[in-house]
């Protein structure tokens, strides 16, 4: 079985996806050198886990268990696509959300 070769950036966007302090050190490990596949799944990282957190702080408020259910099957499905992309060598973008966090967090390069 013959190996695929290692893109640039690969395990940045690995150590993206392993909560919202795994996506703050791949920030400040892909500021130099820059990597087109790292900064892609980045940004779709600490989008879902911003998007996670704030839809939990906002449920917990108003204690809706059903939406809390309805959460956490978003974020894992959504999670596993991104993550998958990730291992696979993939530049995919996670479905719904992904143009936004693409669109809106340009600060990350």
């Amino acid at each position: 079985m013959e190996k695929s070769p290692e893109i640039p950036g690969k395990n940045i966007a690995i150590i993206s996806y392993l909560t919202i302090l795994g996506a703050i050190i791949a920030l400040s490990m892909n500021n130099e050198p820059q990597y087109r596949f790292a900064r892609i799944h980045t940004r779709q990282a600490f989008g879902l886990h911003l998007m996670f957190h704030g839809f939990a702080l906002f449920s917990s408020v108003w204690f809706n268990q059903y939406g809390l259910y309805g959460l956490y099957l978003c974020y894992i499905v959504l999670w596993v696509y991104g993550f998958i992309g990730a291992l696979s060598n993939k530049e995919q973008i996670v479905p719904i959300v992904g143009p936004y966090f693409q669109k809106w967090f340009t600060f990350i390069k």
